[in-house]
């Protein structure tokens, strides 16, 4: 195995604490340094951290034109997860940065949770679990996932994989993205439609955009009145793409029926009231970091690093 001596920092913590990835790392870049202990709020300060490094591991950290440009000796960095929202991928380019990523490589983990969460709102496994672990004895089964009517809103990687698990449920499934989605429509039998007719028809509603300009705060209260008061919504894409005051207000309001989060509009969430509403269920954004899905987004970053380095050195 050949070794490089490029010097490369990791930021994400938990690739810093994975021994698997953290030893295939330095087999390769014995002189790689790792964030193991820093606040789950990110680094405070990215710019000291990373310093002279010439390849970054990228985890959630934001990654913005200012920060790029004080890292004159950045050759490239590579992203450990799926999502480029917190890099300037513009800007890593004007400067001569390469950007390592690979779009999907978490996907099958992102869909399991999706449909898990879809299946436990339709069949009332949350909602019935919380009172009985108090000692409510509350005998209500929901209602079949199969034969419902399924709306994903964001057609990539993801949303297609949940298309795919939910074939067994023969689920009629609508789709709104802002491309042409032709493939998946043939492939799957499904049907693209506006916005406004997939929430008024949808029982469960599952999120599978990036976080833009466009998608920021998409679902808010005029999104949530346009659904129907039985069904659910399922986000496990980007916390700010719900606004999380108007989906508080929909549940306890029950303009809604309930809704399942793994992400939140700021991480760790700390409203507390929102946290308890009891037609809520959340994970701690752990829809990607399936062992599989984590093995995979680590290695993938460590390949594109080797590979930028090891065709660099090729051409020196």
């Amino acid at each position: 195995m050949r070794q490089h001596n490029a010097l490369i920092k990791v930021t994400s913590r938990s690739f810093s604490r994975h021994p698997i990835l953290k030893q295939e790392l330095l087999a390769l870049f014995p002189n790689s340094f790792f964030n193991a202990d820093g606040p789950r709020t990110g680094l405070p300060d990215l710019v000291e951290f990373l310093g002279d490094a010439e390849g970054v591991i990228l985890g959630l950290e934001k990654m913005d034109r200012s920060v790029l440009a004080q890292l004159n000796n950045l050759k490239i960095v590579a992203k450990y997860g799926v999502g480029l929202d917190n890099l300037d991928v513009e800007a890593a380019k004007e400067l001569g940065i390469a950007v390592g990523w690979t779009g999907g490589v978490n996907m099958r983990s992102a869909s399991e949770q999706a449909l898990g969460f879809m299946l436990g709102l339709s069949r009332n496994l949350f909602f019935s679990s919380f009172p009985l672990k108090i000692g409510k004895w509350e005998k209500e089964g929901g209602r079949l996932l199969s034969g419902s009517c399924v709306g994903i809103i964001g057609c990539g990687h993801i949303g297609t994989d949940v298309i795919h698990l939910l074939q067994p449920y023969n689920c009629r499934i609508l789709i709104c993205d802002l491309l042409d989605k032709r493939g998946v429509v043939d492939t799957y039998n499904v049907s693209q439609v506006p916005l406004e007719k997939l929430l008024t028809e949808a029982d469960v509603v599952s999120l599978h955009v990036p976080l833009t300009e466009i998608t920021h705060f998409m679902v808010n209260e005029e999104f949530l009145q346009k659904m129907k008061p039985t069904a659910h919504l399922v986000n496990n894409s980007r916390g700010p793409v719900v606004k999380q005051q108007a989906l508080k207000k929909a549940l306890k309001q029950n303009i809604i029926a309930g809704a399942a989060l793994d992400v939140f509009e700021s991480e760790p969430p700390d409203d507390l009231e929102f946290l308890a509403l009891p037609n809520l269920t959340v994970t701690p954004h752990i829809g990607g970091n399936a062992n599989e899905a984590v093995l995979a987004m680590g290695r993938s970053a460590i390949n594109h690093i080797k590979d930028y380095f090891t065709n660099a050195e090729k051409h020196r």
